[in-house]
């Protein structure tokens, strides 16, 4: 295949998948934001990988970039992004308790969590979703394939129905979301 056919493949898919979003479902997540910054709460953003940096690049919009620009004060904090204390989680008690540890007993009712995984079945996403869900907070879950477990758990879910194993894809529309929101923001000004 040459590298123009599957420039343009790559493209036509992408294409296809984001004229099948469900609106509905940004409307909703807009929605949590809003309560959860109206209630005092914190959105915590969860992901592993490339959903990490999708996490990361969520709350630097969400937070400063709309915070800078005067239009809105959301806490954000992405739980990826402080590697000494996931390291030192991961080393001592296991990788399945990397967002877990970081949400117990601080996470509360008033709060959001954003939680991203392509495949919806990560088992340290899973175990944070679970108890975040035991402390009566709302779950947002951005998920592709078929949605795994967290399309389950999720209260609200954002899903890429993206074929099995298309990442790359599954991603691009994730962070496509998160710039979807911070636009939105944007344009109210």
């Amino acid at each position: 295949m040459s590298k123009e056919i599957f420039i343009r493949g790559y493209i036509d898919r992408l294409k296809g998948l984001l004229d099948n979003i469900d609106i509905e479902s940004i409307n909703q997540i807009i929605a949590l934001l809003e309560t959860t910054q109206e209630n005092g709460g914190i959105v915590y953003v969860i992901g592993n990988g490339g959903s990490a940096a999708t996490a990361s690049h969520m709350a630097n919009d969400l937070n400063i970039g709309l915070k800078r620009r005067g239009i809105r004060k959301f806490n954000v904090v992405s739980l990826a992004d402080n590697s000494s204390v996931g390291t030192a989680i991961a080393n001592d008690i296991g990788f399945e308790n990397f967002f877990y540890m970081q949400l117990e007993d601080v996470i509360n009712e008033k709060d959001l969590l954003i939680s991203i995984s392509c495949s919806g079945n990560s088992p340290n996403i899973i175990k944070a979703v679970e108890y975040a869900k035991e402390q009566d907070v709302n779950i947002v879950g951005c998920t592709g394939f078929d949605g795994g477990i967290l399309k389950e758990l999720s209260d609200v879910n954002f899903h890429v129905d993206a074929p099995k194993g298309e990442y790359g894809l599954v991603e691009d529309v994730h962070m496509i979301l998160d710039h979807i929101i911070y636009s939105y923001y944007i344009s109210l000004g």
